[in-house]
Protein backbone atom coordinates (compact mmCIF):
# COMPACT_ATOMS: atom_id res chain seq x y z
CA UNK A 1 0.00 0.00 0.00
CA UNK A 2 1.37 3.41 -0.57
CA UNK A 3 2.43 5.55 1.93
CA UNK A 4 -0.33 8.25 0.62
CA UNK A 5 -2.80 5.87 0.81
CA UNK A 6 -2.68 5.31 4.86
CA UNK A 7 -4.08 6.82 7.08
CA UNK A 8 -1.07 6.34 9.12
CA UNK A 9 1.29 8.05 7.17
CA UNK A 10 3.05 10.86 9.23
CA UNK A 11 1.29 9.71 12.54
CA UNK A 12 3.52 9.01 15.34
CA UNK A 13 2.99 5.10 16.72
CA UNK A 14 4.33 3.13 19.24
CA UNK A 15 4.37 -0.51 20.02
CA UNK A 16 5.44 -2.07 23.51
CA UNK A 17 7.03 -5.22 22.64
CA UNK A 18 9.00 -4.19 19.58
CA UNK A 19 12.41 -6.06 20.04
CA UNK A 20 10.61 -8.96 18.12
CA UNK A 21 8.21 -11.23 16.90
CA UNK A 22 4.71 -9.39 16.19
CA UNK A 23 5.88 -6.64 17.88
CA UNK A 24 8.45 -5.89 15.12
CA UNK A 25 6.32 -7.23 12.68
CA UNK A 26 3.74 -4.72 13.38
CA UNK A 27 6.54 -1.68 13.70
CA UNK A 28 7.58 -2.98 9.96
CA UNK A 29 4.11 -2.62 9.20
CA UNK A 30 3.51 0.29 10.21
CA UNK A 31 6.64 1.67 8.95
CA UNK A 32 5.96 0.74 5.56
CA UNK A 33 2.69 2.45 5.13
CA UNK A 34 4.31 5.91 6.45
CA UNK A 35 3.96 5.98 10.08
CA UNK A 36 6.62 7.33 12.80
CA UNK A 37 7.16 4.40 15.37
CA UNK A 38 8.20 4.10 18.86
CA UNK A 39 9.45 0.81 19.57
CA UNK A 40 9.61 -0.16 23.07
CA UNK A 41 10.81 -3.38 24.52
CA UNK A 42 13.20 -4.68 26.96
CA UNK A 43 16.32 -5.33 24.28
CA UNK A 44 18.14 -2.15 23.44
CA UNK A 45 20.71 -3.61 21.07
CA UNK A 46 17.82 -6.04 19.49
CA UNK A 47 15.43 -3.30 19.47
CA UNK A 48 18.25 -0.84 17.75
CA UNK A 49 19.08 -3.56 15.07
CA UNK A 50 14.53 -3.79 14.24
CA UNK A 51 15.26 0.47 14.46
CA UNK A 52 17.79 0.22 11.60
CA UNK A 53 15.86 -2.40 9.16
CA UNK A 54 13.01 0.26 9.18
CA UNK A 55 12.06 2.98 6.64
CA UNK A 56 11.63 6.19 7.52
CA UNK A 57 11.75 7.72 11.09
CA UNK A 58 12.28 5.40 13.80
CA UNK A 59 13.62 5.66 16.94
CA UNK A 60 13.62 2.92 20.32
CA UNK A 61 13.75 2.96 24.45
CA UNK A 62 14.71 -0.05 26.12
CA UNK A 63 11.71 0.39 29.04
CA UNK A 64 10.38 -2.27 31.29
CA UNK A 65 6.69 -1.86 30.81
CA UNK A 66 5.32 -2.33 34.17
CA UNK A 67 7.68 0.94 35.35
CA UNK A 68 5.51 3.59 35.63
CA UNK A 69 8.37 6.09 35.66
CA UNK A 70 10.52 4.68 32.73
CA UNK A 71 7.51 4.64 30.77
CA UNK A 72 6.70 8.29 31.61
CA UNK A 73 10.25 9.18 30.97
CA UNK A 74 9.81 7.16 27.25
CA UNK A 75 6.54 9.13 26.80
CA UNK A 76 7.81 12.24 27.38
CA UNK A 77 10.87 12.02 25.33
CA UNK A 78 9.10 10.45 22.04
CA UNK A 79 7.17 13.14 22.16
CA UNK A 80 10.05 15.83 21.98
CA UNK A 81 11.48 13.37 19.18
CA UNK A 82 8.78 12.12 17.55
CA UNK A 83 5.45 14.08 18.42
CA UNK A 84 2.41 12.86 20.14
CA UNK A 85 1.40 9.76 19.21
CA UNK A 86 -1.83 8.99 17.43
CA UNK A 87 -1.52 4.96 17.97
CA UNK A 88 -0.48 3.16 20.83
CA UNK A 89 -0.06 -1.34 20.10
CA UNK A 90 0.11 -2.74 24.06
CA UNK A 91 1.69 -5.71 22.72
CA UNK A 92 4.37 -6.77 24.91
CA UNK A 93 3.82 -10.22 26.61
CA UNK A 94 5.30 -13.06 28.36
CA UNK A 95 4.11 -16.52 28.97
CA UNK A 96 4.92 -19.52 31.40
CA UNK A 97 3.84 -22.93 31.28
CA UNK A 98 3.65 -25.61 34.10
CA UNK A 99 1.51 -26.90 36.55
CA UNK A 100 -0.20 -24.10 38.89
CA UNK A 101 0.79 -26.04 42.47
CA UNK A 102 4.14 -25.94 41.24
CA UNK A 103 5.12 -22.57 39.74
CA UNK A 104 7.08 -20.32 41.09
CA UNK A 105 5.25 -17.32 42.70
CA UNK A 106 7.33 -14.46 41.20
CA UNK A 107 7.39 -16.04 37.88
CA UNK A 108 3.38 -16.56 37.78
CA UNK A 109 3.19 -12.96 39.40
CA UNK A 110 5.68 -11.23 36.42
CA UNK A 111 3.54 -12.92 33.70
CA UNK A 112 0.59 -11.45 34.75
CA UNK A 113 2.62 -7.96 35.90
CA UNK A 114 3.84 -7.82 31.89
CA UNK A 115 0.24 -8.67 30.30
CA UNK A 116 -2.28 -7.40 32.00
CA UNK A 117 -0.19 -4.20 34.85
CA UNK A 118 2.38 -3.25 31.69
CA UNK A 119 -0.96 -2.33 29.53
CA UNK A 120 -2.30 -0.38 32.07
CA UNK A 121 1.23 1.39 32.54
CA UNK A 122 1.06 1.80 28.47
CA UNK A 123 -2.23 3.05 28.52
CA UNK A 124 -2.26 5.46 31.51
CA UNK A 125 1.17 6.68 30.00
CA UNK A 126 0.16 7.76 26.55
CA UNK A 127 -3.75 8.11 27.09
CA UNK A 128 -3.29 12.26 26.58
CA UNK A 129 -1.49 11.94 23.61
CA UNK A 130 -4.24 10.04 22.16
CA UNK A 131 -6.96 12.70 23.87
CA UNK A 132 -4.90 15.12 22.12
CA UNK A 133 -4.87 13.19 18.50
CA UNK A 134 -7.89 11.64 18.96
CA UNK A 135 -5.88 8.16 18.32
CA UNK A 136 -6.50 4.40 18.60
CA UNK A 137 -5.13 2.43 21.66
CA UNK A 138 -4.57 -2.06 20.51
CA UNK A 139 -4.91 -4.38 22.98
CA UNK A 140 -3.07 -7.64 21.94
CA UNK A 141 -5.43 -10.33 23.83
CA UNK A 142 -5.51 -13.67 22.05
CA UNK A 143 -7.56 -16.76 22.48
CA UNK A 144 -6.94 -17.75 25.67
CA UNK A 145 -8.89 -14.23 26.87
CA UNK A 146 -11.90 -16.57 25.66
CA UNK A 147 -11.55 -19.90 26.39
CA UNK A 148 -8.49 -20.68 29.70
CA UNK A 149 -6.11 -23.67 28.81
CA UNK A 150 -4.41 -25.91 31.49
CA UNK A 151 -0.87 -25.94 32.51
CA UNK A 152 -1.31 -21.71 31.18
CA UNK A 153 -3.40 -20.97 33.95
CA UNK A 154 -0.98 -17.05 34.75
CA UNK A 155 -0.78 -16.22 31.09
CA UNK A 156 -5.02 -17.30 30.76
CA UNK A 157 -5.76 -15.23 33.57
CA UNK A 158 -3.46 -12.11 32.70
CA UNK A 159 -5.10 -11.93 28.91
CA UNK A 160 -8.63 -12.34 30.01
CA UNK A 161 -7.80 -9.63 32.20
CA UNK A 162 -6.51 -7.11 29.48
CA UNK A 163 -9.95 -8.03 27.60
CA UNK A 164 -11.62 -6.91 30.51
CA UNK A 165 -9.30 -3.32 30.30
CA UNK A 166 -9.92 -2.76 27.28
CA UNK A 167 -13.23 -3.46 27.17
CA UNK A 168 -13.56 -0.97 30.20
CA UNK A 169 -11.33 1.49 28.67
CA UNK A 170 -13.67 1.54 25.08
CA UNK A 171 -16.34 2.31 27.00
CA UNK A 172 -14.42 4.93 29.33
CA UNK A 173 -13.14 7.07 26.72
CA UNK A 174 -15.00 6.72 22.93
CA UNK A 175 -17.16 10.49 23.70
CA UNK A 176 -13.49 11.50 24.13
CA UNK A 177 -13.43 10.36 20.38
CA UNK A 178 -10.44 7.93 20.77
CA UNK A 179 -11.00 4.60 19.84
CA UNK A 180 -9.89 0.93 21.55
CA UNK A 181 -9.50 -2.06 20.06
CA UNK A 182 -8.58 -5.33 21.09
CA UNK A 183 -7.09 -7.93 18.87
CA UNK A 184 -7.59 -11.55 19.50
CA UNK A 185 -5.07 -13.67 17.97
CA UNK A 186 -4.43 -17.64 17.50
CA UNK A 187 -1.27 -19.32 17.31
CA UNK A 188 1.60 -17.27 16.01
CA UNK A 189 5.17 -18.28 14.17
CA UNK A 190 7.01 -16.54 17.08
CA UNK A 191 9.41 -17.59 19.66
CA UNK A 192 7.70 -17.89 22.22
CA UNK A 193 5.53 -20.21 20.67
CA UNK A 194 8.09 -22.41 18.75
CA UNK A 195 9.66 -22.32 22.58
CA UNK A 196 6.65 -23.56 24.45
CA UNK A 197 6.52 -26.60 20.96
CA UNK A 198 9.50 -27.72 23.03
CA UNK A 199 7.36 -29.17 26.14
CA UNK A 200 6.00 -32.19 25.68
CA UNK A 201 2.60 -31.64 27.49
CA UNK A 202 2.26 -28.13 25.63
CA UNK A 203 2.82 -29.25 22.42
CA UNK A 204 0.12 -32.28 23.19
CA UNK A 205 -2.40 -30.19 24.11
CA UNK A 206 -2.55 -28.03 21.24
CA UNK A 207 -1.89 -30.48 18.92
CA UNK A 208 -5.82 -31.70 21.10
CA UNK A 209 -7.23 -28.71 19.88
CA UNK A 210 -9.36 -28.66 16.39
CA UNK A 211 -7.12 -28.49 13.34
CA UNK A 212 -7.84 -24.84 12.55
CA UNK A 213 -7.44 -24.09 16.52
CA UNK A 214 -4.03 -25.74 16.17
CA UNK A 215 -2.99 -23.91 12.61
CA UNK A 216 0.42 -21.52 13.28
CA UNK A 217 0.46 -18.37 11.16
CA UNK A 218 3.12 -16.19 10.07
CA UNK A 219 3.78 -13.51 12.12
CA UNK A 220 4.01 -10.84 9.27
CA UNK A 221 -0.15 -12.15 8.39
CA UNK A 222 -0.79 -11.87 11.65
CA UNK A 223 0.84 -8.03 12.01
CA UNK A 224 -0.88 -7.30 8.38
CA UNK A 225 -4.39 -8.07 9.83
CA UNK A 226 -3.81 -6.05 12.59
CA UNK A 227 -2.50 -2.62 11.20
CA UNK A 228 -5.36 -2.60 8.78
CA UNK A 229 -7.49 -3.04 11.83
CA UNK A 230 -5.25 -0.30 13.04
CA UNK A 231 -6.13 1.94 9.98
CA UNK A 232 -9.58 1.59 10.33
CA UNK A 233 -9.98 2.14 13.84
CA UNK A 234 -11.72 -1.53 14.47
CA UNK A 235 -13.21 -1.91 17.94
CA UNK A 236 -11.76 -5.81 17.69
CA UNK A 237 -10.35 -7.44 15.42
CA UNK A 238 -9.70 -11.66 14.85
CA UNK A 239 -7.36 -13.27 13.54
CA UNK A 240 -7.95 -15.91 12.27
CA UNK A 241 -11.39 -14.31 11.39
CA UNK A 242 -12.88 -17.84 12.33
CA UNK A 243 -11.54 -17.18 16.21
CA UNK A 244 -15.06 -14.41 16.32
CA UNK A 245 -17.21 -18.00 16.40
CA UNK A 246 -15.36 -18.62 19.74
CA UNK A 247 -17.50 -15.84 20.92
CA UNK A 248 -20.29 -17.81 20.95
CA UNK A 249 -19.96 -20.69 22.50
CA UNK A 250 -16.91 -19.23 25.13
CA UNK A 251 -19.73 -20.49 27.78
CA UNK A 252 -19.37 -23.68 26.49
CA UNK A 253 -15.84 -24.14 26.60
CA UNK A 254 -14.69 -24.62 30.01
CA UNK A 255 -16.39 -27.87 30.26
CA UNK A 256 -15.28 -29.39 27.32
CA UNK A 257 -11.64 -28.37 28.22
CA UNK A 258 -12.09 -29.93 32.00
CA UNK A 259 -13.22 -33.05 30.47
CA UNK A 260 -10.71 -33.32 27.54
CA UNK A 261 -7.87 -32.64 30.55
CA UNK A 262 -9.22 -34.78 33.01
CA UNK A 263 -8.90 -37.48 30.35
CA UNK A 264 -5.11 -36.16 28.58
CA UNK A 265 -3.44 -35.13 31.50
CA UNK A 266 -3.18 -38.44 33.38
CA UNK A 267 -1.53 -40.22 29.99
CA UNK A 268 0.52 -37.45 29.49
CA UNK A 269 2.08 -37.60 33.30
CA UNK A 270 3.10 -40.91 32.66
CA UNK A 271 4.99 -40.37 28.99
CA UNK A 272 7.15 -36.97 30.46
CA UNK A 273 6.36 -35.65 34.05
CA UNK A 274 5.12 -32.20 33.99
CA UNK A 275 7.75 -29.41 34.75
CA UNK A 276 7.47 -25.40 34.79
CA UNK A 277 8.74 -24.07 31.50
CA UNK A 278 9.89 -20.62 33.15
CA UNK A 279 9.59 -17.26 30.99
CA UNK A 280 9.47 -18.88 27.11
CA UNK A 281 10.96 -17.68 24.07
CA UNK A 282 14.15 -15.14 23.87
CA UNK A 283 11.81 -12.27 24.81
CA UNK A 284 10.98 -14.18 27.58
CA UNK A 285 14.88 -14.95 28.81
CA UNK A 286 15.27 -11.43 28.54
CA UNK A 287 12.45 -10.19 30.34
CA UNK A 288 13.47 -12.75 33.24
CA UNK A 289 17.32 -11.56 33.10
CA UNK A 290 16.36 -7.84 33.38
CA UNK A 291 14.05 -8.28 36.23
CA UNK A 292 14.01 -7.74 39.80
CA UNK A 293 13.08 -11.62 40.51
CA UNK A 294 15.12 -15.22 41.34
CA UNK A 295 16.06 -16.75 38.28
CA UNK A 296 13.97 -20.60 37.92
Amino acid sequence: MPDTESPLHGRTAVVTGAARGLGAAMARDLAGRGAKVALIGREERTLAQVRDSLPGTCECWEVDVTDDRGMARAGADIRARLGPPSVVVANAGVAAGGPFAESDPAVWRRVVEVNLIGSAVTARTFLGDLFDTSGYFLQVASLASIGAAPMMSAYCASKAGVESFAHALQAEVSHRRVGVGIAYINWTDTDMVRDADEYAVLRELRGHMPPPARKVYPVEHVAGRLVTAIERRRASVYMPRWLRSAQLVRAAMPPVVTALSRRELPRLATEEPFEATGLLGAGGRADQAGSRFPRG
